[in-house]
């Protein structure tokens, strides 16, 4: 059993940054692959970003490369989004995934655990 608290969403004009983290508890944290999704309002749950369980191997969402970036301490059991030049669009819940297996996954039904998400707004 994991739990998942993600954080650090909030209000941000377009351009700005903002950087989310997800604390892991209950388990051993290295031995998962984690994964940052978002959902917004009547759409379904989109892969953003995605990380190894070494933090060796990574994966972006081709409309946020270049721009956000995926992080993990495993000695803090944390993992990190950080997030550069937002736009609008980028608005949604955010929510981290954690996945038993040595590689992150784009599909949000191969992730075992959510936590309950972030909200972040965009303002134009």
């Amino acid at each position: 059993q994991v739990v998942l608290v993600e954080s650090g969403g909030g209000l941000v004009q377009a351009g700005g940054s903002l950087r989310l983290s997800c604390v892991a508890s209950g388990s051993t944290f290295s031995s998962y692959a984690m994964g940052w999704f978002r959902q917004a309002p009547g759409k379904e749950r989109d892969f953003v970003a995605g990380i190894s369980r070494s933090g060796t191997g990574t994966n972006y969402a081709d409309s946020v490369k270049g721009r956000f970036t995926i992080s993990r301490d495993n000695a803090k059991n944390t993992v990190y989004l950080q997030m550069n030049s937002l736009k609008p669009e980028d608005t949604a819940l955010y929510f981290c995934g954690a996945r038993f297996y040595t590689n992150q996954a784009i599909v949000a039904s191969q992730y075992d655990y959510w936590g309950q998400g972030t909200q972040v707004t965009v303002s134009s």
